[in-house]
């Protein structure tokens, strides 16, 4: 089942702006550069739509960079429209780089709980299919363990009133997003699904989370 987000490219051409091509720059350049040859850490979430979800991680302190992509399937180098007909098994994801001395990963799970539902399986709001799944993808041991510790800590004090459905998975790899994808929510912040969607979100981030923000 395909969202009204998701419903089709023209749509978003129509009424959401920047909807781009499948031909558009991938950015590769740009992700070698920020995330593989720097020495601080990564962390790699999927919390329903990205351009939501990289919204609220590049307000955070010592957060330095987030980039919008697909994880977590087999295909390689998938488009968005593939991604949106559900046949890569690719969620919407963030790729995170992150000042552990400013903003530890424990920290960034707590926002990531906070501001996406991860009892609802396949669906955030009215966006529903895989690619809006809930997942951690940790880099390491130490991130599984921290996010293991987490969910276990959210139970028991029954912070949400259904069971957490996050997945926890290993992380295999990480395909960046077209380039009309980043930084979506300030360009186009007066749109109606970023309205309606985005706003809200950024606005408890800022109430639950404000000595956290930039």
């Amino acid at each position: 089942m395909q969202s009204n987000r998701t419903a089709s490219v023209a749509l978003r051409r129509d009424g959401r702006g920047d909807a781009g091509t499948a031909d558009t720059p991938r950015g590769t350049d740009y992700y070698i550069n920020h995330f593989m040859t720097n020495k601080s850490k990564t962390a790699t979430f999927a919390g329903g739509c990205f351009w939501c979800t990289e919204a609220i991680f590049k307000r955070l302190k010592g957060v330095t960079s987030v980039m919008p992509g697909y994880t977590g399937g087999e295909a390689k180098n998938p488009t968005y429209e593939q991604v949106c007909a559900g046949t890569t098994g690719h969620a919407e994801a963030i790729q995170i780089e992150f000042d552990p001395g400013v903003i530890p990963y424990e920290r960034l799970l707590d926002v990531f709980f906070a501001t996406h539902d991860p009892t609802t399986l396949n669906r955030q709001g009215n966006d529903v299919s895989e690619q809006y799944r809930s997942a951690i993808f940790y880099h390491n041991d130490a991130q599984r363990v921290t996010s293991e510790q987490t969910i276990k800590r959210l139970e028991q004090e029954k912070v949400f009133t259904r069971s957490i459905v996050t997945q926890l998975v290993p992380f295999k790899n990480f395909y960046p997003a077209e380039d009309y994808h980043r930084d979506y929510y300030t360009r186009n912040k007066y749109k109606p699904y970023c309205l309606l969607t985005i706003s809200p979100k950024i606005a408890k981030l800022r109430k639950k989370f404000k000595s956290y923000l930039q």
